[in-house]
């Protein structure tokens, strides 16, 4: 009961299932695979890097694209690649003096679309 009221959101009797708990924590993710988890999640909570990816998701662009594109300066945008870059989520390579952006890999492009889906469906 909580100020007088009962919650109906939590069990009204404490008991553990065991067998549930001991079946999940042979399967439960490693505190390191949970941190860097949370980290790329933290990363993506920002909408100027989820709109980067989004664009990255459509074409490989440079930094002065995606300057131009979301009406940023080139530093700014830079800042945000380089968070994406450290944990893997956009790769670059050069060519001659420009460097080109693009998402690592699929997985990126399944993660961004998947939790654009679950946002549109709301």
């Amino acid at each position: 009961m909580e100020n007088g009221r009962s919650r109906s959101d939590v069990c009204e009797v404490k008991y553990v299932n065991e067998r549930a708990v001991e079946a999940v924590r042979g399967e439960l993710i490693s505190d390191e695979e949970a941190f860097l988890l949370a980290e790329t999640f933290k990363v993506l909570s920002d909408p100027t890097r989820v709109k980067i990816l989004d664009a990255l998701a459509k074409a490989e662009l440079c930094v002065c694209d995606l300057s131009n594109l979301l009406g940023m300066n080139d530093s700014a945008v830079s800042h945000h690649l380089r968070l994406l870059r450290a944990l893997k989520l956009v790769k670059y390579r050069k060519e001659g003096r420009t460097v080109y952006y693009s998402l690592d890999d699929d997985h990126i492009e399944k993660l961004f679309r998947q939790g654009l889906e679950h946002v549109r469906e709301g």
